[in-house]
């Protein structure tokens, strides 16, 4: 199965807001989302689902990752949010009917979050070594049927100004 993890596109800035839950996207932000969404759908990507924050930003960009044909399902994901637990997601996607050899999931949510997630699911351990820039992707591919953590392999960790690049080249 593959799991690409999404961070949310350059948002605006905290002191703006008084609420961070509710941070919106900049226009350079929906820009370059919409630009990594293209090339993710020109090298053949789809999503089964994708799984999103409850914040503001993290949704919009899911939002725009759909909008641009990516994926037909967009939930919120409570654990997604900052801070949130990497076991209540394994727990959903052990009892999911996503965990299947063809499945395709997409997560988008917050640093350094996404990061420790991606380093428990390869290493078992955050080890604070991989950071995802802002509308940047991850690709794991995780094992079907059994708890992922420490499991998984890592094929693909690109910012997205290397996939927007690649594309124009």
């Amino acid at each position: 199965m593959k799991l690409y993890i999404i961070r949310h596109g350059i948002a605006a800035e905290k002191t703006e807001y008084k609420n961070d839950e509710e941070r919106p996207l900049i226009e350079k932000g929906r820009q370059k989302t919409e630009q990594v969404a293209q090339c993710l759908k020109d090298i053949g990507i789809h999503f089964d689902l994708i799984l999103t924050s409850p914040l503001v930003r993290a949704k919009q960009t899911a939002e725009i990752l759909q909008k641009n044909g990516l994926s037909d399902q967009l939930e919120n994901f409570s654990a997604l949010a900052p801070d949130g637990d990497i076991q209540e997601w394994v727990n959903w996607w052990l009892e999911s009917r996503y965990n299947l050899d063809k499945s395709c999931l997409a997560l988008v949510g917050h640093e350094p979050d996404l990061g420790h997630w991606t380093e428990i699911l390869i290493w078992g351990q955050p080890q604070d070594k991989l950071i995802l820039k802002k509308s940047g992707v991850i690709g794991l591919e995780l094992p079907v049927g059994i708890n992922p953590i420490s499991k998984s392999h890592l094929f693909l960790l690109t910012s997205p100004k290397w996939l927007i690049n690649e594309k124009l080249e």
